[in-house]
């Protein structure tokens, strides 16, 4: 499994990966931090600062397509490479589509908006992407988007959380802040932190 996207969501999901038995899961960012992090709990990692995932990914498993992928990163992704200074929507979709093999699934949990003011055209700012359609139309490839329906996990996570199978606070890297350190916590995790910032108002989970 592929999953592009370091950032806590992205994390969350390798943890899931691995917690459904995939063989492997590899991590996909521009940040090393993030990176280094998902292999902090045993996920192979690519740079994509470094180009296109698909020679990475050949690398790590002989074959430059995986069974499945999610994009933890959304409308506001970058491009790969040499174009990763800028904004490019569709780049993450339309990578996954690329190195995704026929018949394999996409999960989108990755924010999409029907409306962006900042959008860098007229198009991105109705929410509208060039997406090669097309491509996942012909490998016959499954599209689950939208956010999570997190009621109908939460009895199973929680119990894999108790019994020690999973160490999803380690791995997302939980760091507890007080409420008047949010505006440095939201300005951190802004400039790419390796860390899931938990507001802790009331000092419960150092009590914890």
């Amino acid at each position: 499994m592929y999953i592009a996207g370091a950032g806590p969501v992205g994390i969350a999901a390798a943890v899931g990966a691995q917690l459904l038995g995939a063989a492997a899961v590899i991590v996909g960012d521009l940040n090393e931090d993030r990176l280094a992090q998902a292999r902090s709990f045993g996920c192979e990692t690519v740079d994509v600062s470094q180009g296109d995932p698909k020679e990475q990914i050949e690398q790590i498993l002989g074959v430059p397509e995986v069974d499945s992928a999610v994009d933890a990163v959304g409308f506001e992704a970058r491009g790969h490479g040499t174009d990763a200074s800028h904004e490019a929507p569709a780049t993450v979709l339309n990578s996954l589509m690329d190195i995704t093999a026929a018949g394999g699934a996409l999960g989108i949990p990755g924010l999409y908006v029907t409306g962006d003011p900042g959008g860098i055209d007229e198009a991105a700012k109705v929410g509208s992407l060039s997406l090669r359609l097309g491509l996942g139309w012909a490998k016959s490839l499954s599209f689950t988007t939208g956010q999570c329906p997190v009621m109908k996990y939460n009895r199973q996570l929680m119990m894999a959380i108790l019994h020690d199978k999973v160490q999803i606070a380690k791995a997302v890297n939980a760091t507890p802040i007080s409420l008047g350190d949010a505006p440095r916590g939201y300005a951190e995790f802004d400039q790419g932190a390796a860390k899931k910032y938990v507001l802790n108002p009331n000092g419960y989970i150092k009590a914890a």
